[in-house]
């Protein structure tokens, strides 16, 4: 792929460059590659250096994959891998405490739908299969909680316990409260008493 579509302008006519093109070469498995380095115990820390990387790193190419620029890469597990983390992870880390965090999740639950029905999820990295599955559970809908169980129970532990207890919050408020105010909703007293007692908390 081509760092950039952008010619140069032999006068000064008003000239555009695609905007959905990433402005540096990126390639499936450098998003897999990258948070393959970070492992675990980044993954689900709220690290700013961290999350200042992968801004840094991958916000071309989260948002040509937001306007549909890298959906050739659903060809492949990996490729499909690789939107995933860009469309339902990197979100949480770039523009953390924003809503900007939740703004691709329908895309990456459709993309993660395609993908384990082409089997990606099987024949990708298996170390990271997890991310397959993890749009479901990140969605407020119950149904995709269910999914959500229902794959990870694939996984075993940790993961399935984690999968269970997401989808528990989900049935008893019919969404995560700690995004409220993120998006804000206006919370319940009950919201309010469950966060301010340990609830999860994102």
């Amino acid at each position: 792929m081509s760092p950039s579509l952008r010619r140069a302008r032999p006068h000064d006519d008003a000239w555009t460059s695609p905007p959905t093109l990433p402005m540096q070469p990126i390639f499936p498995v450098d998003a897999v590659a990258f948070w393959r380095e970070a492992g675990p115990e980044l993954w689900f820390a709220k690290d700013e250096t961290f999350d200042r990387r992968f801004r840094h790193r991958f916000s071309d190419a989260h948002d040509a994959a937001a306007s549909h620029a890298l959906d050739h890469w659903m060809a492949s597990a990996y490729g499909s891998l690789a939107l995933i983390l860009l469309l339902d992870q990197y979100p949480r880390n770039a523009f953390r405490g924003s809503p900007r965090m939740y703004a691709t999740d329908e895309k990456a639950r459709r993309l993660a739908s395609t993908a384990i029905e082409l089997g990606h999820d099987r024949q990708g990295p298996q170390d990271l299969r997890l991310f397959y599955y993890l749009p479901f559970g990140h969605s407020e809908d119950l149904v995709d909680q269910d999914l959500s169980v229902s794959l990870a129970h694939q996984l075993g532990e940790p993961y399935f316990a984690r999968a269970k207890h997401h989808r528990e919050i989900v049935r008893r408020f019919g969404r995560f409260p700690h995004r409220n105010a993120i998006l804000s909703r206006e919370s319940t007293a009950e919201e309010l008493h469950f966060l301010a007692n340990g609830g999860f908390a994102g």
